[in-house]
This record gives structure tokens, C-alpha cells and sequence, in this order.
């Protein structure tokens, strides 16, 4: 059963569009040909987002393909499907990527033992609130909302897995 999502390509040096073209073909086996549009958060970058279907676990190969240049910022998200949560992979250079299960509404999930094993790992109340907040992603999440803003309106491709 054939699942979607979308790559957000927040923040890129030009010199390397192409490669993100590329890398995004190698996993849909499709060619990918995005529109990118100037970033007015990052002078000189560029950005394009592109909706995608594919098989389940498509976003984490996608996410994985991205991460090779650890200079640009991205964010992919797959839909939950029969018999899988939604995930959603965020990437800020300095930080890395962080992984989020994504329930239908597209909030974030913590899954019962891993609130457990934080619990169980902190000893304050201000300790509990930033494991919760790295957990949640609240820090990839704030380095990347003047990105999000900023692509309000921007054109959108839209791409399909082959095979």
C-alpha cells in the first residue's frame, strides 16, 4: 500500500540543488526536476519543497539520501499507512537529524516506554522538560520555523515513485 509525504528543502547553497535533485531521484527512481525559489532567511540559498508517493519507509531513505550534505536544512515527512505510524525526519546543520513518529493528525508521538525511560532517567522538573523538549524535537523545530515562514507561497512539485 503506497504512502506520501513531503521534502522540504528549507535552506541550500546553490552549487548544490542539483545534488538534492539527484540524491531525492535515487530513492523515488524517478527524475526529479524541483523549482527553487531564493530563501529570505538564508541570503544566497534557495528552497523547493516537492510532495512524493511511495512505499512505506520511502521518507527514512529519503531523509538518509539528504543528509549527505550537512550544510543544508531539511525536513521530510511521510503519512501514516495500514500498519505504520508517520514519521517526520528534521535536519539542521549543527544539530543533525531527529526523527519523529507522527500520528494522523500530524502531532508528535511519544511511544509509552520512551516516556518511561525519560521519567526514569531525570531527577527534576527541569530536567523532565528538556528531555520532553528534545524528545519532541523543539529545538530542530525553532531552528527551523524563519525557514517554514519564509516559504509560505512557494511553488510546490509534486512526484511519484516509480517501480
Amino acid at each position: 500500500m503506497p504512502t506520501r509525504g513531503v521534502v522540504y528543502v528549507h535552506s541550500t547553497p546553490l552549487a548544490v540543488c542539483p545534488h538534492v535533485e539527484w540524491a531525492i531521484a535515487r530513492v523515488l527512481t524517478a527524475p526529479v526536476n524541483l523549482h527553487w525559489s531564493d530563501q529570505p532567511a538564508d541570503v544566497g540559498a534557495r528552497r523547493a519543497e516537492c510532495g512524493w508517493s511511495g512505499r512505506p519507509g520511502t521518507g527514512a531513505e529519503l531523509a538518509a539520501a539528504l543528509r549527505q550534505w550537512p550544510m543544508i536544512r531539511f525536513e521530510v515527512t511521510e503519512d501514516p499507512s495500514p500498519g505504520m505510524d508517520g514519521e517526520r525526519f528534521m535536519y539542521v546543520p549543527g544539530r543533525g537529524l531527529h526523527r519523529s513518529v507522527m500520528g494522523a493528525a500530524g502531532d508528535v508521538q511519544l511511544g509509552e516506554d520512551r516516556i518511561r525511560t525519560i521519567m526514569a532517567s531525570v531527577r527534576a522538573p527541569e530536567a523532565l522538560a528538556h528531555a520532553l523538549d528534545k524528545a519532541l524535537g523543539t529545538s530542530w523545530d525553532a531552528e527551523l520555523e524563519p525557514y517554514r515562514y519564509a516559504g509560505d507561497g512557494a511553488p510546490v512539485t509534486l512526484l511519484t515513485q516509480v517501480g
